[in-house]
């Protein structure tokens, strides 16, 4: 088990003064997962709120609403939380069964945990299923091939033909861009991968997190130096749900912090709102996960 606390800080400066802003934030990781345990989140807003609340959304995400209707140019949001990562429960080596057995599980059980995971079968705003998906991701999925060992083929080839890029693509940018261009960042692989599998007819979410980074050997870590991280799970009937990353080229382990899953991107945004006023704005963010020793 390792432990960490988790610091995330998002300052939005706006060029115009704001009179008024709701929002949403999933920035409270979860604490329903049987491998991870979080604590209570210290929460800090400037301006301080007039209301808050927190709430569970569709997923299961926890979702700070706040509202601010003080006048100001400049809004700071800060989330610290103690959380503890196990091991997952699932290897690269841990059985599975053969991926098109799992089409018909998939499509034909009346188990409630399958039904709930058919969902993630379905297109989504951000993920549309396309034959150029499936004729990429055949070469991993060949007749009886086992659904882990044939995912773990598939973020092994992405990790390899995809170059990692933050320079060229956005939240906004299309999936078919991506592929077209053969590279993006987390958020963009996740999704290529998630892709893949639902034009396949198989289940698969988005997950949201942190990923604790390592410093080169001799140099300290730096604080606020970590940053958010995207993965996918692939569903396994009967077993639960597999973590990949293929930015990674692994399995999710104990470095892996989840934050949130959904669909997409789209259902795990870490703050969104409206707002009156502000016009153009200047982002920045840092993370820090820091381990305990």
């Amino acid at each position: 088990m390792t432990a960490y606390t988790v610091t995330h800080h998002t300052a939005y400066r706006y060029y115009h003064p704001v009179a008024l802003c709701h929002n949403e934030a999933r920035l409270l990781p979860r604490d329903d997962a049987p491998w991870q345990t979080a604590g209570e989140s210290q929460t800090a807003i400037i301006p301080v709120p007039a209301l808050s609340a927190e709430r569970r959304d569709f997923f299961g995400n926890r979702v700070l609403y706040f509202a601010i209707q003080d006048i100001h140019q400049r809004l700071d949001v800060t989330v610290r939380t103690e959380v503890e990562v196990k091991p997952r429960p699932f290897a690269e080596s841990s059985p599975s069964p053969p991926w098109d057995q799992v089409l018909k599980t998939l499509s034909q059980s009346a188990d409630p945990g399958i039904i709930e995971a058919r969902q993630y079968c379905l297109n989504s705003p951000f993920i549309s299923r396309a034959p150029n998906l499936v004729e990429y991701a055949r070469d991993s999925f060949p007749p009886r091939r086992p659904l882990l060992e044939a995912s773990l083929d598939l973020i092994r080839r992405i990790h390899r033909d995809f170059a990692y890029d933050p320079e060229f693509t956005t939240v906004a940018t299309p999936l078919q861009e991506v592929i077209k261009n053969r590279r993006g960042v987390c958020q963009d692989f996740a999704h290529l991968a998630i892709g893949c599998l639902r034009s396949l007819g198989l289940a698969a979410r988005y997950v949201s997190g942190y990923l604790e980074t390592l410093p080169p050997p001799g140099r300290p870590r730096l604080v606020g130096a970590d940053a958010s991280h995207a993965w996918l799970a692939a569903y396994l009937p009967g077993a639960g749900w597999a973590e990949l990353d293929p930015t990674n080229d692994c399995m999710a382990g104990e470095r892996h912090v989840i934050l949130a899953w959904g669909r997409d991107y789209g259902d795990v945004v870490p703050l969104k709102g409206v707002m009156s006023g502000g016009g153009a704005h200047e982002l920045e963010v840092s993370v820090d996960v820091a381990p305990h020793e």
